[in-house]
């Protein structure tokens, strides 16, 4: 029998912070596996627009962003398999083991960057219309509400980028927040403030998305009279949050409230060889620039690892 593949490290999620491990991996001569759900990239390769990524004054796509950097760490030997999604783990043994569909892989350390998903509104309608007038990618979807009024739930910095990202196509765009103020980027706000296609209603809740086959209208809620109105619109973007993506590891690494995974700026979790990277690890602010440091410092901590198992 042939003896079992160990690698050295597997990396968990193809975004930013684990390309960018794995070029740092690699590059330290650990022999690295990607594994990733989807094709790498993770949510920058659905982001219309990047400029605040150093290196590109002129901005730059996501998705070709992304694109140089996987390219980037196959140069330097990263195997990486898309299209195969972790469904659970052991890793408290000190070979772990990471199960996708009926395939198992053995490693010696573990980066976990497997990042977030979309939030849902929960509210009637959004999953009926989901793909028939509900999208959560402005990139993926805007071009098909061309001269439309669309509504953006959400005054985050993903809502209002999005939404003027989707000024190139509808004829409007209704910003609904939750909240009695923005929180988006000062930058952001200024422009949303600027765009003619733009009206925001602020602390209002949104309580059901109307229709027959296709989206008509979406139906919000005053916070603070109770009062209720419906608003024409003929797609609904959904910004509202992020919940990580944590769900495989069954409890094996110490995660906060809301899901992510508890680690510092050294990036160890709460289990000798496993360290978690980017948006799926605790900290104050979730950024490309972030992302790609904590995939730096997690292969550091990997290879340091290593060396303490010689």
């Amino acid at each position: 029998m042939a003896e079992e593949k160990i690698y050295d490290l597997i990396i968990i999620g193809g975004g930013p912070a684990g390309l960018t491990a794995g070029i740092y991996a690699t590059r330290g001569k650990l022999d690295s596996l990607l594994l990733e759900r989807l094709n790498p990239g993770g949510l920058v390769a659905s982001t219309e627009w990047v400029e605040n990524y150093p290196g590109f004054p002129e901005g730059i796509t996501g998705a070709e962003l992304v694109k140089k950097m996987e390219e980037q760490a196959i140069k330097f030997g990263l195997q990486i398999v898309p299209y195969n999604e972790v469904t659970s783990t052991d890793l408290k043994s000190r070979i772990k083991t990471l199960k996708v569909d009926q395939e198992e892989y053995k490693t010696k350390a573990v980066i976990i960057a497997s990042g977030s998903e979309p939030k849902k509104l929960n509210i009637p309608g959004e999953e009926k219309f989901k793909g028939r007038g509900v999208s959560y990618c402005a990139t993926c979807d805007g071009a098909f509400f061309k001269g439309k009024d669309i509504v953006v739930i959400g005054a985050g910095s993903s809502g209002i980028q999005e939404g003027l990202f989707l000024t190139r196509f509808v004829n409007s765009v209704t910003v609904v927040e939750f909240m009695p103020h923005m929180n988006a980027e000062k930058i952001l706000q200024e422009r949303a403030s600027k765009e003619p296609k733009f009206k925001i209603f602020l602390n209002q809740m949104a309580t059901s998305i109307n229709g027959e086959n296709r989206v008509e209208s979406i139906t919000i809620k005053s916070r603070d009279t109770g009062e209720e109105k419906a608003i024409s619109a003929a797609g609904v973007f959904v910004y509202v949050g992020w919940n990580p993506m944590t769900h495989y590891l069954q409890g094996e690494v110490e995660l906060d409230k809301w899901g992510y995974i508890i680690a510092g700026e050294d990036t160890k979790t709460s289990l000798p060889g496993v360290f978690a990277a980017g948006d799926i690890r605790t900290k104050i602010l979730r950024q490309i620039t972030t992302a790609v440091c904590d995939g730096t410092v997690a292969a550091f901590m990997a290879e340091r690892y290593m060396e303490e198992l010689a």
